[in-house]
């Protein structure tokens, strides 16, 4: 039997949003020097969401590479 889709561990609910919330794209568009606290909190501009791609993980290779050659200090 398996589980239900809607059981799923926290880490696996966690997905880019397409849109923001009031609160979030107001403070995108103070950090981007986009916003004066005199304008409206109502029509505010559309803000593009950036998906960030997962970064493939590098295996580590050979701390130090030997070419047969000892090295003096």
């Amino acid at each position: 039997m398996s589980i239900d889709k809607s059981l799923l561990s926290k880490s696996k609910l966690v997905r880019q949003r397409n849109v923001l919330t009031r609160p979030e794209r107001i403070k995108y568009l103070t950090d981007e020097g986009l916003w004066d606290e005199k304008k409206s909190v109502y029509g505010l501009p559309k803000v593009k969401i950036i998906k960030l791609k997962k970064k493939a993980k590098v295996k580590k290779a050979a701390a130090e590479p030997t070419d047969g050659k000892a090295t003096k200090s």
